[in-house]
Formats: structure tokens, C-alpha cells, sequence
């Protein structure tokens, strides 16, 4: 009766040693190398991105404060502040820095700049669209 009862351990023992599988050490390293490549490409494209994005978001703010000086003058007949722009529908997007009006002989011709959070100068003026650097 015991020895049946070893044999059968025995075959047990055996049938579950067969049936073990998982990953060897080099299938571990391969994939762990997978994903070190595609994250190193991913990663930088992502911020690119971001960066992209504060540009549009300083691009959109020039647009509507170009808006909102021309609503400030017709309305006011003066040199508008950022504070009278602001009465006229202007608000910065979060991380747009250096925000600026350059007026020139008259307040008909003037130049808005603005710095993207990415650190990248945008300006627009009375007759030209948005535009990349300073006024």
C-alpha cells in the first residue's frame, strides 16, 4: 500500500516537473530592451508636442488680444493698457510670459508680443497675422 502511494506521489511529482513553464533570463532582457527603444522614442516626441502646444496657446492669445485692442481703442480712443484689454475679452493662457503693446506714431499702428511657456517669441500687428518673434 505504501509503495503505491510513493509511486503515485512519484508520477504526480513527475507530471508536474513536465508541465513548468516561464521565461528564461535572455526572454526578460529582450523585453525590457523592447521597451527601453520604444520609450526612447516616444519620449521625446511626446515633449515636442507639449512644446507645440504652449506655441499655440501663446499664437491663440495674440489673436484675441489683437481683437480686444482694436474693441479698446474704437471704444476708448486711446492707447489701451493690458488692463483695458482685459475689459475686452483678453485673458493669458497659463505660461504666456512677456506680454507686450508696441505702439507706433499712432494708435492705429501698433505690434503685440508675447513669449510661449517654451520660450518662443510670437508677435502680431495691425495689418499681419500672427508671426514668430519680436515686434
Amino acid at each position: 500500500m505504501i509503495t503505491a502511494i510513493h509511486k503515485s506521489l512519484a508520477a504526480k511529482r513527475e507530471m508536474l516537473a513536465k508541465d513548468e513553464k516561464g521565461f528564461t533570463l535572455i526572454e526578460l532582457l529582450v523585453v525590457v530592451l523592447i521597451i527601453g527603444i520604444l520609450t526612447a522614442i516616444a519620449v521625446p516626441v511626446f515633449l515636442g508636442q507639449q512644446d507645440q502646444a504652449r506655441d499655440a496657446a501663446a499664437k491663440s492669445d495674440l489673436g484675441v488680444a489683437k481683437v480686444a485692442y482694436v474693441s479698446a481703442v474704437t471704444a476708448n480712443d486711446a492707447v489701451p493698457t493690458v488692463a483695458d484689454l482685459q475689459e475686452f475679452g483678453y485673458s493669458a493662457s497659463p505660461g504666456t510670459t512677456g506680454f507686450a503693446i508696441d505702439i507706433a506714431s499712432t494708435v492705429s499702428t501698433f505690434c503685440i508680443e508675447v513669449t510661449s511657456e517654451a520660450g518662443n517669441p510670437f508677435n502680431i500687428t495691425e495689418s499681419t497675422a500672427v508671426a514668430a518673434g519680436g515686434c
